[in-house]
């Protein structure tokens, strides 16, 4: 018993309190940004040869409604996940999911096969209770602005694919990693981190070539000027280059990326067709302009634009993605993607430890309305999710610093294999096609974007020359 009561009821009520405490941090954050949206009617001085006044206020009014529909969707988001931990729908869900078992013959005893069930009807039903919001999102603020290619139809049905494929690897991987922890012994933990890595390599190497394909078309790049030079760009820093293909994600959005995949001597590249300003289909004579949501990686914190009648083409010229993917190859060659799978795995190891050492405390399921019972399932979902909670905040503040810090030095390896002008030139055109808005609160930038902003990486680029 704690000095304010029952430690059960202290730990309950430290995590509502917390996740409160989050949620009106990120309000306050989100909040500011919106006065500078609604304060910035004009183009700022130093950003009239990077934008224009039109693009400049579609990105303003798109940026504001989206920042109202996430004031009111995040709302939504805390105040369900407060009554469900209120009124114990946790304890419900997992009542009901034993019941089910035991009805499916397998007996209420058998908990690999419980905590499966569960594991599925709380992904449904996290998933009905999110699609308003998708929807909304999606055939409202998208529709209003541009970007949305999709019909309601092609929308539900990438929904239910989604679904589908994410229990077809949830589901397994679930069962076996709690069988893991079951007969793992005292030293569960590492077996556990060690089967999460392999599983997590995995999905990483096949995911391009098997899950990817499932929602788009992926083909081939065509031979040409474009495809020599690439190669001859990896050839030049030793970049092991198998395979390079063009995503039809035009079909979905005007979104833009690129980015490679591939362990050891197996290096792929993956081109969006929106990206490539001779390819998209979205350049064709007579059509709308679409807006879009996403930017390439390289470019920032981007957004999305009203229709229009296209009269210049999205995307970029073949010497400014050569800049783009000069800046995600300086990703692999200056070590970004093994520092991120080492802090991942290191960060995986110690959460798996601290969950060793809390699973036996009873206490941590009486606070969440488990009396009698103590699930590992439900084990991991309370130390990982809210347990964990205020470390995870803090190690997510810290990566996206580090991310910064990583775009600004793939910059630089771009500019010093000499297509800065290109880089510059493409950062600009990514930031118009995908309405990013220029100008930020201070705080709010720090908090959140994993990109610099636009004007730093331009000054960073025309600057002087820094390792």
């Amino acid at each position: 018993r704690g000095l304010w009561g029952p430690i059960e009821d202290i730990i309950f009520y430290a995590v509502l309190v917390f996740s409160w405490t989050v949620y009106i941090w990120e309000a306050y954050l989100a909040y500011r940004q919106r006065k500078i949206y609604r304060a910035t009617m004009h183009v700022p001085t130093e950003l009239g040869k990077i934008m224009d006044s039109e693009t400049f206020e579609k990105s303003r009014l798109y940026q504001l409604d989206k920042s109202n529909f996430g004031f009111w969707s995040g709302l939504y988001s805390e105040a369900e996940g407060t009554l469900i931990l209120l009124l114990g729908g946790i304890p419900l869900l997992w009542k009901v999911s034993g019941i089910l078992t035991a009805r499916f013959g397998f007996g209420p005893e058998y908990e690999i096969s419980q905590s499966l069930v569960f594991l599925m009807l709380a992904t449904l039903f996290s998933a009905l209770t999110g699609l308003p919001w998708s929807l909304y999102s999606t055939f409202v603020i998208e529709e209003k602005h541009g970007f949305n290619q999709q019909t309601v139809g092609f929308f539900l049905k990438d929904a239910l694919k989604k679904f589908a494929v994410t229990q077809c690897i949830l589901l397994p991987v679930t069962s076996l990693l709690l069988y893991i922890i079951k007969i793992g012994g005292d030293y569960f933990f590492i077996y556990a981190w060690l089967f999460t890595l392999v599983v997590s390599l995995i999905l990483v190497t096949i995911y391009a070539d098997y899950i990817a394909p499932l929602f788009d078309k992926f083909t081939p790049l065509p031979d040409g000027e474009l495809k020599s030079e690439i190669e001859s760009m990896a050839k030049s820093i030793y970049f092991p280059l198998t395979k390079i293909y063009v995503v039809e994600g035009s079909k979905r959005s005007s979104h833009s990326n690129a980015y490679f995949y591939g362990f050891f001597k197996n290096k792929r590249i993956v081109l969006f067709d929106t990206l490539l300003e001779d390819y998209s289909p979205l350049n064709k004579s007579g059509e709308k302009e679409p807006g879009t949501g996403e930017e390439n990686e390289a470019a920032g914190n981007e957004s999305k634009s009203k229709p229009k009648v296209r009269n210049k083409k999205q995307g970029c010229s073949n010497p400014e993605v050569l800049a783009v993917l000069g800046h995600e190859l300086g990703h692999w060659k200056l070590g970004h993607t093994v520092k991120n799978i080492v802090i991942s795995q290191m960060n995986s190891f110690l959460c798996f430890f601290l969950f060793a050492v809390l699973i036996g405390r009873k206490e941590l399921f009486i606070a969440f309305g488990f009396h009698e019972t103590q699930p590992t399932l439900i084990g991991l979902m309370i130390i990982f999710q809210f347990i964990f909670s205020p470390y995870n905040e803090l190690l997510s503040f810290c990566l996206t610093v580090l991310s910064r810090r990583f775009e600004f030095q793939a910059d630089a390896f771009a500019r010093n294999m000499g297509r800065s002008s290109e880089l510059y030139s493409a950062l600009i055109k990514l930031n118009k096609d995908n309405l990013g808005f220029p100008v930020a609160d201070w705080l709010f930038s720090m908090w959140h974007y994993s990109h610099p902003p636009l004007l730093e990486r331009l000054r960073a680029l025309t600057g002087p020359k820094q390792d």
